[in-house]
């Protein structure tokens, strides 16, 4: 049964180049900018921070500053 949960946040486990459903949902919110993001649309995220970003620049920032903190 399919189910759908319009206008609700998905829960989701970031894996290597995949990620698994924890909670159904319909999107998730950008990490740096707070912006949601279909789960048709999601394409980048980081598996190390479990975040998810809204397009390559904003993953790009992110990475960058993680890196100058020692978090990657």
């Amino acid at each position: 049964m399919l189910r759908i949960s319009s206008g609700r946040p998905a829960r989701l486990r970031y894996l290597p180049g995949s990620y698994h459903v924890l909670e159904q949902g319909d999107h998730v919110l950008c990490a740096v900018t707070g912006t949601p993001i279909p789960i048709p649309q999601l394409r980048y995220w980081s598996h190390e921070l479990q975040e998810a970003y809204r397009d390559a620049l904003v993953a790009n920032r992110r990475y960058r500053e993680a890196r100058e903190k020692g978090l990657l």
